[in-house]
């Protein structure tokens, strides 16, 4: 691998990230703007990462946030990104999540938050209730 192609993969990668870091910002300020009280941003544990976890009328809210810009449309939308393992991997850390916090008699559930954008630009927040 040439030095070049391997800059422009590391660069690509880092905008992937800001990018991702964007619609996380913006999701979280469009849930606080619904009424959401925010518990946590990028919890972590050895199973996985959940983006957010929010609560709202007394109901524990584990949020995936997935992005997709308008160029790579030929890929699905965000929520078509997530995958049965995806989900398998955010069930199994809620589970820590939910054990290490005691709230295991906490009315739970699983939302996406699928953003669109156009290069940085958020162009459109769908929120799916009870997407898995």
């Amino acid at each position: 691998m040439s030095i070049n192609s391997k800059t422009r993969r590391t660069g690509s990668m880092d905008m992937r990230k800001a990018r991702g870091r964007l619609a996380e910002e913006a999701g979280a300020r469009y849930l606080q703007e619904q009424g959401y009280v925010l518990v946590e941003r990028n919890w972590r544990c050895r199973s996985g990462e959940i983006d957010i976890i929010a609560k709202k009328d007394g109901v524990v809210v584990i949020l995936e946030v997935r992005s997709r810009s308008k160029q790579h449309e030929q890929f699905g939308t965000p929520a078509e990104s997530v995958t049965p393992r995806k989900v398998k991997q955010i069930r199994e850390t809620a589970a820590v999540y939910l054990q290490q916090t005691n709230q295991f008699n906490e009315a739970i559930r699983f939302d996406v938050l699928a953003v669109n954008m156009e290069k940085d630009k958020i162009i459109a927040i769908e929120h799916i209730f009870a997407a898995f």
